[in-house]
Formats: C-alpha cells, sequence, structure tokens
C-alpha cells in the first residue's frame, strides 16, 4: 500500500483504489471540504503524475474522460487549490509522493486500464438530496426534480419568472461555469426543446454569481444532476429513453423481445449502475420496472 499525507490532505493506494481526503488545516480549500473523502477506482484513472516546485511539488491525478461526473462537469475549470485531484506535496515528502506515482502507474500497466473515454460513470455523483446557493439565488435537487428559487440580488427577468421547478427527464445537460474577470459564473441547466436565449444573469433555468469565485458548492450539485443523466460516451443505442420512463429516470433503450440475452445485458447495466451510485434504490427499481415492461411488450 501506498500512502502520502500532508496538511492539504491524504492519498491512499491498494492496488484497487485510490481514496482521496482532505486535510483539515484551514488552508485547504472549502469546496474540497465539502466533497470530503472520495474513493477513485483503478479503472477510472488515465494517468498519475508527480510536477515539482520550488517548495517541493505537488500530485495531480488525471481521470479517463466521462468517468467521473464532477469532473465532466467541471471541465478542467477549477483553480489548483479547489482541485480535489491535486495534492500539494511539500519538500520532505517528494519521495513518498515518487513511490505512490510508481505504484500507481505500475498498476495500471498490469491490469492495463486504457486512458480513452469511458461510455458510463465508474464514480458516483454527489448524493441526493443536495443544495447550494451562490449569487442571485438558491438551487436544490432531490434526485428527480430541480427547483430554483431566487434571492434579492436576482435580476428582474428571474424575480418576474418566478421559483423555477423542472423534471430531471426535462434537462438536456448542465453547464457550469466559475466566474472570472469582470464576467458571472454560473449554474445553467439546459431544457428539452428550449434555446438558451439570455445571459446568465437574467437565465431563468440557472443561478448566477459575480463575487464567490467557484460559486460555492453548485458544481457539487451540478455533478449529480449529471450523474443521473444519460452518460455523454455511451453507445447510441444504449442510451437512455426516457419516453416510458418515470421522470428523470435513466432506462436503456428498447430491447428486442425475441432476443432475451440482449434483456440480460440491460438489466446487467443497471445493475452496475446501481452498485457504483449512480442509480439511487428508487431510480433503480423504476428503470428496471421500465425495462421488463418494454421486454413483455416489445
Amino acid at each position: 500500500m501506498a500512502e502520502i499525507t500532508t496538511r492539504d490532505g491524504s492519498w491512499t493506494f491498494d492496488g484497487e483504489v485510490l481514496r482521496i481526503v482532505p486535510g483539515h488545516d484551514r488552508s485547504v480549500h472549502r469546496l474540497r471540504r465539502a466533497m470530503g473523502e472520495i474513493a477513485v477506482p483503478l479503472r477510472a484513472v488515465a494517468g498519475v503524475a508527480f510536477e515539482p516546485g520550488r517548495k517541493g511539488g505537488r500530485l495531480r491525478l488525471r481521470l479517463r474522460p466521462g468517468a467521473d461526473p464532477f469532473t465532466q462537469v467541471v471541465g478542467g475549470a477549477l483553480p489548483p487549490e479547489a482541485d480535489p485531484y491535486r495534492l500539494a506535496v511539500g519538500r520532505d515528502r517528494v519521495g513518498v509522493a515518487e513511490f505512490l506515482v510508481d505504484d500507481v502507474r505500475n498498476s495500471l500497466i498490469v491490469w492495463e486500464v486504457p486512458d480513452g473515454p469511458c461510455d458510463r460513470y465508474l464514480m458516483p455523483g454527489p448524493p441526493v438530496p443536495i443544495s447550494a446557493t451562490a449569487g442571485d439565488g438558491t438551487a436544490t435537487f432531490d434526485g428527480a426534480r430541480i427547483r430554483l428559487e431566487w434571492n434579492w440580488m436576482a435580476e428582474e427577468a428571474k424575480t418576474k419568472a418566478g421559483p423555477r421547478e423542472f423534471a430531471l427527464g426535462d434537462v438536456a445537460g448542465v453547464e457550469w461555469s466559475r466566474q472570472s474577470g469582470m464576467g458571472y459564473g454560473f449554474l445553467r441547466f439546459r431544457l428539452r426543446g428550449a434555446s438558451v436565449q439570455h445571459a446568465a444573469e437574467n437565465d431563468p433555468n440557472g443561478l448566477a454569481w459575480g463575487i464567490q469565485r467557484e460559486g460555492g458548492t453548485t458544481a457539487l450539485l451540478a455533478a449529480a444532476v449529471v450523474a443521473r443523466l444519460p452518460h455523454p460516451f455511451a453507445p447510441a443505442e444504449e442510451r437512455p429513453s426516457l419516453e416510458k420512463a418515470a421522470p428523470g429516470t435513466p432506462i436503456p433503450a428498447a430491447v428486442d423481445a425475441a432476443d432475451p440475452d440482449v434483456l440480460l445485458r440491460r438489466l446487467r447495466e443497471l445493475g452496475e449502475l446501481h452498485r457504483d451510485g449512480v442509480l439511487t434504490d428508487e431510480e433503480f427499481a423504476a428503470a428496471k420496472a421500465a425495462l421488463l415492461e418494454r421486454f413483455r411488450t416489445g
């Protein structure tokens, strides 16, 4: 087992899982503290490196595209101090950091882990219900519905629209950006059949902030939603169909009723999503029931 502990946090690798725990020091970014412990399975790792610096250096973990809903949302936009997949390392811990890098790299080679995109999430999104407040309002997500409520900082376009609520099944995508320069940071939900016609501060389908650089915990809420949407890299024929499912419940595409092997494969896929925490117990039950119904009537 390889392990390194610094004021910034700790990374522990047992050959199968890299566990990342944020430190308790006040200098540790609040977003990292809010995320808590992260378990990264080896098959989600694309690479790891130690980058030397004047005061020691830092560890940097690179995940496979599509492996982690949080990384899918932030898209590398976080500064190093807020990135959970970077760890500051002092001079006295450089040797330990390099040992951990070698251990992870050797395991990637032994297990022949590819570094290409994943067609399903290998890590669960943040648990629900979840709430985040930033800038002009508060967003809440219970696993099935998203609600937006405005405060006194909201522009007239939002207050006139009133509180917004929509089902997960109505969401086509999620956009998140941290605040930079004179622009706004934002969390926006793209709804099916609707085009984005407003600047972030006037868009009633999202929050906007002009001061909080990372928008509090909005990235975590965005990741919780994204984890429950169809995977962006899933094969077209296997992407979930929402026509007969409960709102917001991802289910596999239509099943050929003459081929029970297809049904079994789809059930296994749902089981893996449930096991990995991408689907809640309720979502798994609804998706399984919808799948069996499609098989019976297909």
